[in-house]
């Protein structure tokens, strides 16, 4: 089975929050916040003034109930104490963390490098007007348009007519 990204790495996450905190810093955003409640954490930044919010979702701790580790035969699966389950649980928490920090590093060098457009790549962690942000208020439409094949209205509750600035399109929206 692969390695996952950061597996067994030893950076805390207030390490991960803070080199997070100075690539948003560097990149120029005028706020930042993170938070942490339950199986949930989350950041969250303003940068060329639109707001943008990240969240990991944590495992829950009897994910890691069993462990695994090498013996003369091959591999071998044991059962975890409390203890053991918790380091476990932490050592997934920091690994997630990294990969967040690999995630926005990322995005912001390909901003930095003309690769892309800070609205591209940062579009479905735009938070709207109504506190959620675009990926969650798009991806159920997305599933739903593959579900069923058909494409959801273009605007809901308009008249199933495409609009253009110039003028309106004759025809049905396709659903």
């Amino acid at each position: 089975m692969p390695t996952k990204y950061a597996e067994g790495t030893s950076v805390s996450i207030a390490r991960s929050r803070d080199e997070i905190e100075r690539l948003l810093v560097r990149h120029k955003a005028t706020g930042f916040l993170y938070g942490e409640q339950g199986s949930r954490a989350m950041i969250a930044f303003e940068l060329e003034g639109r707001r943008y919010r990240m969240e990991l979702k944590y495992p829950r701790l009897s994910d890691f109930s069993w462990g695994e580790r090498a013996n003369q035969h091959g591999r071998q699966e044991y059962e975890r104490s409390p203890a053991q389950m918790e380091t476990a649980l932490y050592a997934e928490k920091q690994r997630l963390w990294r990969g967040l920090v690999l995630l926005v590093k990322g995005k912001l060098e390909a901003v930095a490098s003309g690769i892309a457009t800070i609205e591209d790549e940062l579009m479905s962690y735009t938070v709207m007007s109504n506190n959620e942000t675009v990926g969650e208020w798009l991806s159920p439409q997305i599933a739903e348009m593959y579900k069923t094949g058909q494409m959801p209205p273009l605007l809901p509750g308009a008249n199933h007519r495409k609009q253009l600035t110039a003028g309106v399109i004759e025809g049905e929206v396709m659903r």
